[in-house]
């Protein structure tokens, strides 16, 4: 929990700056002190201009509403979260965070060293498997994210994801709601849908907002983006369909089919979402749907999915069990009380342990604040030390004019500290050259994951080859299957990688490969005595012959261009040699070899 009193929670949507200045009450809930939004346009949502837009935004709110708070806790906008739930089987308490590690290198669609990534245990399903939320955002949105808030004069405590807040305001505020209860968040760029049923909780992001009514309406209207998003928000509303009459203002007939069309788009999806919701998760049907998010608010919306869905529907009110500031308008907050989803769920999290406790805060910020939490004790050290030193000077100046006698002493005593300088320095030194190695050990660590991808780039590499010449085959010769696994595969370092054997490749007697596909390695000069940049490959593939007397000939040749071309190896020593295997038609299999040449970036070095 924060040390002041009062905090603030900020909203960074992609079309609405929303900052709420919470603070503990006496009956250990939140009171509500202020809150401000300001609409960010089309630059909200665009990767470009949404820094600069946000901290004038940020600035203009904080001079205009008088926050006392400088501390925050920020939701990052929906589109820039990647969040995925996956099941872990039964396990070793030990193993469980290996695991997710793991799940996390499969699930998040950036390198690991790219994001900045959390997850949270959710619980156990019924068949003893570990529900987990895996939420990730890329490094350099979350600093854009940190930058913005100091540039804009805050101190940036926690960043959280919508999905994760969503959740917290919920069973914060309708923990006592029974069966399956779903709540729709529709934001400007993207919506999000979660389900809440006996504890347990399910979301899905779902590429479809409020901007999309928008921008349709300004292409087939030629208006301005801004112009457009006026209309929308004054006169805007979601056709009923069916026999209504039409509005007689033609701005209102095209923003109404407009609107029922995107709204008919997110409903579809939130059709597949509870499918695969009851499917997938073994979840229950659900009896309710709770609205919220700025373009939840448009008319007709509620009518809209109660008759899509045939189930009540009203709006979210994550207000429902905070406290009001005395000077607040009530009626104003009601308005716009079903946005402040995120900021509640936000605040929750400096009150108490909440359901989803996630945060993405990067590293970088992480090592900052923990120098910036020592540098009172630096400072007091060094002011210590100013003190001594004056102290002493003082000292020595009144007492030179009677004490000469003592600075031989004084100089004796100071030789032995000059040597003991010298060794200090030394050491230091020696230290420094070790941390150098440590530094250069560690960048090989960093380096572990490489061989596992590069085992699943040759597998994918391998079944996509016999999908497609099992297909080819199949056309001329139904019944054909394809198959090539690897026997052996060892490391070349230079060294090591003197020519082969020699000879050319042969497929069938007297058959010699191309040019590109000659025996011997060409051997690039070592940079390092140790480095590996060869792989050697022993391959068996299903024999061929049957069908073709040189169809195990062109299978292998097809293969070793499949290697050169596909980016895993370069080209240049990426080739068969040595030779192949001559086997009857009515033999099973047949064996050839392969170098591979890495990628100079992946070359590996050995110590």
């Amino acid at each position: 929990m924060l040390k002041s009193k009062s905090f603030l929670c900020g909203d960074f949507g992609a079309g609405t700056l929303k900052i709420v200045e919470f603070e503990p009450s006496e009956t250990g809930s939140l009171r509500l002190k202020q809150y401000a939004t300001r609409s960010l346009g089309l630059e909200g949502s665009q990767e470009s201009n949404r820094q600069a837009t946000l901290v004038a935004a940020i600035q203009q709110l904080l001079a205009e509403k008088g926050f006392v708070s400088r501390d925050i806790n920020i939701c990052a906008a929906g589109f820039t979260v990647f969040s995925k739930f996956v099941k872990l089987p039964q396990m070793e308490t030990a193993k469980v965070g290996q695991v997710i590690h793991f799940e996390a290198q499969q699930n998040v669609p950036f390198p690991l060293e790219e994001v900045v990534w959390d997850y949270q245990i959710l619980g156990a399903a019924p068949s003893g498997e570990l529900e987990v939320l895996l939420v990730a955002i890329k490094s350099d949105v979350v600093e854009g994210l940190f930058q913005t808030s100091e540039e804009a004069g805050l101190n940036l405590h926690l960043v959280d994801a919508s999905p994760a807040a969503l959740c917290n305001a919920f069973r914060y505020n309708y923990g006592d709601e029974e069966g399956c209860t779903m709540l729709l968040d529709i934001g400007a760029k993207t919506s999000n849908l979660l389900f809440f049923e006996k504890g347990k909780v399910f979301s899905r992001g779902i590429n479809i907002g409020a901007n999309a009514i928008t921008q349709d309406f300004a292409a087939e209207s030629k208006l301005p983006f801004p112009e457009a998003e006026q209309v929308k928000i004054s006169q805007g509303f979601v056709s009923l369909g069916g026999a209504y009459a039409e509005p007689d203002d033609p701005h209102q007939a095209i923003i109404s089919k407009i609107a029922r069309q995107v709204m008919t788009r997110l409903h579809i999806q939130m059709n597949q979402t509870i499918q695969f919701y009851r499917g997938q998760q073994g979840g229950s049907a659900p009896t309710r749907l709770y609205l919220a998010g700025g373009a939840s608010l448009m008319p007709f919306t509620v009518e809209f999915f109660t008759e899509k869905l045939n189930m009540p529907v009203e709006y979210f009110n994550p207000l429902r069990n905070i406290e009001m500031d005395e000077s607040l308008d009530l009626e104003q907050v009601a308005q716009v009380a079903h946005t402040l989803g995120e900021v509640v769920g936000l605040g929750i999290r400096n009150l108490a342990n909440c359901p989803v406790e996630l945060n993405l805060m990067p590293p970088s910020v992480i090592k900052r604040r923990i120098f910036d939490q020592k540098k009172p004790y630096f400072m007091a050290a060094i002011f210590s030390m100013v003190l001594v030193v004056f102290a002493y000077g003082w000292f020595y100046q009144q007492q030179a004019s009677y004490r000469k006698e003592q600075v031989a002493k004084l100089k004796e005593a100071i030789t032995p500290l000059q040597q003991k300088e010298s060794e200090l320095t030394a050491s230091v030194n020696a230290l420094a050259g070790q941390i150098g190695v440590l530094n250069t050990n560690v960048s090989f660590v960093s380096a572990r994951n490489y061989w596992p991808r590069l085992m699943t780039g040759i597998q994918q590499l391998l079944l996509q080859y016999e999908t497609i010449t099992t297909a080819e085959y199949k056309t001329n010769a139904p019944g054909t299957e394809t198959g090539v696994w690897i026997e052996s595969l060892e490391t070349l370092v230079p060294e090591q990688a003197a020519a082969p054997a020699a000879g050319r490749f042969q497929g069938t007697p007297g058959a010699v490969a191309p040019a590109a596909a000659a025996g011997a390695v060409t051997v690039v000069s070592a940079r390092a005595p140790s480095t590996i940049y060869y792989l050697k490959a022993k391959f068996r593939a299903v024999n061929l012959n049957r069908v073709a007397p040189d169809a195990n000939t062109k299978f292998v040749f097809g293969l070793e261009k499949a290697f050169q071309t596909n980016g895993l190896f370069a080209a240049q020593n990426t080739k068969l040699f040595g030779t192949m295997d001559s086997v009857e038609p009515t033999a099973l299999t047949f064996g050839f070899t392969m170098t591979l040449q890495l990628q100079t970036k992946d070359a590996i070095r050995l110590y």
